[in-house]
């Protein structure tokens, strides 16, 4: 794309704007912003010459997809925890050992090359924007780097290098589960403590040196109710509303049905509960995965504005369930999508991974529309992690997916179904601010990722 003020335009055969997939259209991008949609109609008589050759954008042309939830460096872990237990009794606890592992070997200079392969596979598929869900803070011993944040700032130069937006989510982690009337709670483990800065003051602290800038935005995290105690809870939500009153906040929510177990057992309430009796559930907040919810967490989330973010692929890897999607779209609750550990990078699948989930939990088809999953996948996912993108409107980032609509995949399927049959091998081109840095699969200025992947995962 030109820079400065210099227009370029975009020629698309078809472009999914807000009401749907459209006819030919143009759009004009000038500073990576959409600030003209023309329809193209047939016949019509042409008009001046435009003041910039027309770039033409083959297939169906999407908004680009954000990954609301992204755990960057689990991408370490795929193909390698599946050898079903001797005894059966593969969980997610199980993973979470194998996670725990991987977590205590890393360092800022090996996240870092992780990250722009991970970041660049991300990418090709079709991902523009990325919300990471960071814990790993701290050195092997569970002291503070000479820089505090030479984690943070590894996956921020990732990401920079990479040319993916980022929002980074800041994770506060203090506790390794819940308090029980007569007795404290586990002391955090060696690979735990690498997550916890010690007290919602000194994770405040650390956040506020990190700073916004070019253009990575930064938001809060809770790890769980698990790891933050109700007091903890209340704590940061008066810590928030005195930094930032607005500022993003993510947290996972009753991915486990051994968390709501404990939860009830300690403070009487499910972890939804918690969220709302520490003034935390609201617009802003995105409640990750909220897999096991009752009917009052239902309304306390749809009457809150928060949104929940499904991550169909990890739930079915870490054998978590499958959400109440037709519930959560009666209260009101907006979904987003997340790839979480990265088991399967391909937008499309966790888009029809909402539908298809849903499918299999009720015996029942066509709870959400193939267009209500697109916008799951990008209007409510950009939003969730603080992303202007996500729609082909004017004003609007000029961050696009290219679709092929004639291959083995998509050849004769309806436009608008497109997203239920389509994969990410089916990305011919993705744009940034209406710059292509994939194509094909490739990343355009660093090349393929999987030879990238195999150099950088070869040791772990």
């Amino acid at each position: 794309m030109s820079s400065g003020d210099e227009p370029t335009i975009l020629r698309c055969t078809s472009a999914w704007l807000p009401d749907g997939p459209s006819g030919p259209v143009e759009l004009t991008v000038r500073a990576g912003v959409i600030t003209a949609i023309d329809l193209v109609l047939p016949g019509a008589p042409t008009g001046p010459a435009p003041a910039a050759p027309a770039q033409i954008l083959p297939g169906l042309v999407l908004p680009g997809f954000a990954d609301a939830h992204s755990h960057l460096f689990h991408r370490g872990l795929r193909g390698r925890t599946h050898r079903p237990a001797a005894d059966g009794s593969g969980s997610f606890w199980t993973w979470r050992e194998a996670m725990y592992a991987l977590a205590g070997r890393l360092e800022p200079d090996g996240l870092y090359e992780l990250a722009v392969a991970g970041f660049s596979e991300l990418l090709s598929a079709g991902y523009t924007a990325v919300g990471e869900f960071h814990y790993l803070h701290h050195d092997r011993s569970g002291r503070p780097y000479q820089n505090p944040n030479a984690m943070g700032l590894a996956l921020i130069a990732a990401a920079r290098d990479v040319g993916i937006r980022l929002t980074l989510l800041d994770t506060l982690y203090l506790a390794t589960g819940f308090d029980r009337p007569g007795s404290a709670a586990a002391p955090l483990s060696a690979v735990q403590q690498r997550f916890s800065d010690g007290s919602v003051g000194a994770w405040a602290e650390r956040v506020a040196d990190l700073g916004e800038k070019d253009g990575v935005r930064i938001g809060a995290a809770v790890h769980s109710v698990r790891a933050v105690p109700p007091a903890r809870l209340a704590e940061l939500a008066g810590v928030l509303g005195e930094l930032d009153p607005g500022r993003l906040l993510h947290v996972h929510l009753s991915e486990q049905l051994q968390e709501n177990a404990d939860a009830l057992a300690a403070t009487g309430l499910t972890p939804t509960g918690l969220l709302a009796a520490a003034g935390l559930l609201g617009p802003a907040t995105s409640a990750v995965h909220a897999t096991h919810l009752d009917d009052a967490d239902l309304a306390l989330l749809g009457g809150s504005g928060t949104t929940v973010v499904i991550c169909p692929s990890t739930e079915a890897d870490l054998a978590d369930g499958l959400p109440r999607i037709a519930d959560l779209v009666t209260a009101g609750v907006p979904m987003a999508c997340g790839g979480d550990q990265q088991v399967l990078v391909d937008p499309f699948h966790q888009a029809r991974g909402i539908e298809w989930g849903e499918r299999l939990r009720t015996g029942r088809r066509g709870t959400v529309d193939p267009g209500d999953l697109l916008t799951a996948a990008t209007v409510h996912s950009h939003r969730s992690i603080g992303s202007g993108a996500g729609v082909i409107a004017v004003g609007h980032p000029a961050d696009l997916v290219c679709v092929r609509t004639d291959s083995a995949r998509t050849a004769g399927s309806e436009l608008h179904q497109l997203l239920m049959a389509a994969t990410a091998a089916d990305v011919v081109q993705v744009l940034v601010g209406g710059r292509i840095l994939a194509r094909d699969g490739v990343h355009t200025a660093l090349g393929d990722p999987g030879p990238r992947l195999a150099t950088v995962l070869g040791g772990k």
